[in-house]
C-alpha cells in the first residue's frame, strides 16, 4: 500500500546490538531498502562489546553512530543510543528486526500528520513461508512468550484469538491505522518496541536513562502527559521479528528475560494500574494449568491450524512447556533468597 504523509520527519532508528551479525545485515539491507530520503533517516547503533563482525557490518553499511553500551543489555543500549539521537521521531528498531516492504517507514510515520498522535506501531508480525519454523510460530502466537497469550496482554495479531490485544482500549479506525487512547490510570497493552516509533517531544518528562523499558515507556509518557492520556496509532501493517531458530535458543532467551525481569523489577518501580495485579496472577494460573494438563494447549494448536495451516503450531507445546520451566526455576531462585542478577551477556549470539 502507498501512503504518503504530509510531512518527512527526520528519523532516528535506534539499534542495539551484541554479536548481532546473524541478522544485522538482512536489518540494514532493509533500512536501506526504503523508499525515505536517506537525509532524513539517522542510524545508531548502541553495541555492547560485540567480539564478530557486528560493528564491521555497520560500517559498511555506513550507519551514522557507532556508540558503545557498557550496560550490556537491550534496555541500556536503546538508552544509550538515544542520548545521541537528534532525530523528531525516535525509532526502536532490533537487530533481528527485518522492514517488510520499502515503504514501510513511510506508512509508520503518516500518522504523525495528526498532531495528536504521539507514537506508532505495526499491528502484526510478518510471517513469512521461507523463515525458520519458530520465528513463524511466534508471528503467527504475535507474540514472544506464550504466557502473554493467558494473560490477555500483547500488542500484535494473535492467530488464535484475531485480536491485537485482550486489554481494553478505545480506538478509532482510520483506514491505514488505528487511533488509540492510551489513559494513565488504566492498563495499557505491552506497546514499545519492534518497530515503535515515539516523537522525542513526548519523552521530556519521561526517565529513560539508563535503561529504557519498552513497557513502561508509554504509561509514563501518558502520566505526564495533558489530562494523563496519550494518542498512539497502530499501523496496519507488519514487522519480521527473527527471534530465534531453535528451542534451545528460545529457552536461553526466556531465561534472559525471567532473570533480567526479576533483577530489574525492584529498578522499575512500575506502579500497577488498577486490576492489572489481578489480571497477571490469574493468567499465569490459567497459563500453569493448561500446560500441565495439555488439553488446553492440544485445542489452541488446532485452532490455529485451523486459521493458519502451517505445521510451525506444533511447537506450541514445547514453547509453553520451556516458558513454565523458565519462569518457575526464576520464581523459585527469588523464593529461595538466591542473589538476583541479570543473564550474562559473555559470549552472547543474536
Amino acid at each position: 500500500m502507498d501512503v504518503e504523509p504530509k510531512t518527512l520527519p527526520k528519523i532516528s532508528i535506534l539499534i542495539p546490538t551484541l554479536n548481532s551479525a546473524r541478522t544485522l545485515v538482512l536489518c540494514l539491507e532493509s533500512i536501506s531498502a526504503q523508499n525515505y530520503p536517506r537525509e532524513l533517516i539517522e542510524i545508531i547503533i548502541a553495541d555492547a562489546g560485540s567480539s564478530d563482525e557486528t560493528t564491521v557490518i555497520a560500517r559498511r553499511f555506513e550507519v551514522d553512530k557507532i556508540v558503545p553500551n557498557k550496560l550490556k543489555t537491550g534496555e541500556a543500549g536503546k538508552s544509550a543510543a538515544a542520548k545521541e539521537a537528534s532525530g523528531e521521531i525516535l525509532a526502536l528498531i532490533d537487530s533481528d528486526n527485518i522492514l517488510p516492504d520499502p515503504g514501510w517507514l513511510k506508512r509508520m510515520v503518516a500518522p504523525f500528520d495528526d498532531g495528536e498522535i504521539m507514537a506508532s506501531e505495526p499491528i502484526a508480525y510478518t510471517r513469512r513461508d521461507k523463515d525458520p519454523r519458530m520465528t513463524r510460530y511466534f508471528a503467527m502466537l504475535g507474540m514472544n512468550d506464550p504466557l502473554c497469550l493467558f494473560i490477555g496482554n500483547y500488542d500484535r495479531i494473535c492467530a488464535l484469538t484475531e485480536k491485537w490485544t485482550e486489554i481494553p482500549v478505545e480506538s478509532e479506525d482510520c483506514g491505514d491505522w488505528l487511533k488509540l487512547k492510551l489513559e494513565a490510570n488504566r492498563q495499557t497493552p505491552t506497546i514499545g518496541a519492534n518497530g515503535f516509533l515515539i516523537r522525542r517531544s513526548a519523552l521530556s518528562n519521561v526517565k529513560w536513562d539508563p535503561y529504557w523499558f519498552d513497557v513502561d515507556i508509554l504509561r509514563e509518557a501518558a502520566r505526564t502527559a495533558t489530562a494523563g492520556t496519550m494518542h498512539v496509532a497502530k499501523v496496519k501493517c507488519g514487522i519480521v521479528h527473527l527471534y530465534c531458530t531453535t528451542l534451545e535458543e528460545f529457552g536461553r532467551k526466556q531465561e534472559r528475560r525471567v532473570r533480567d525481569f526479576l533483577y530489574f523489577s525492584t529498578e522499575r518501580k512500575r506502579n500497577s494500574a488498577p486490576g492489572e495485579k489481578r489480571r497477571t496472577v490469574f493468567g499465569i494460573v490459567k497459563f500453569t494449568l493448561a500446560t500441565l494438563t495439555v488439553v488446553p494447549l492440544l485445542l489452541q494448536r488446532r485452532r490455529g491450524c485451523r486459521r493458519v495451516p502451517d505445521d510451525a503450531w506444533d511447537l506450541h507445546l514445547p514453547v509453553c512447556f520451556m516458558t513454565l520451566r523458565k519462569y518457575s526455576c526464576g520464581v523459585l531462585r527469588k523464593i529461595s533468597g538466591a542473589k538476583q542478577a541479570p543473564l550474562s551477556r559473555d559470549n552472547w549470539r543474536q
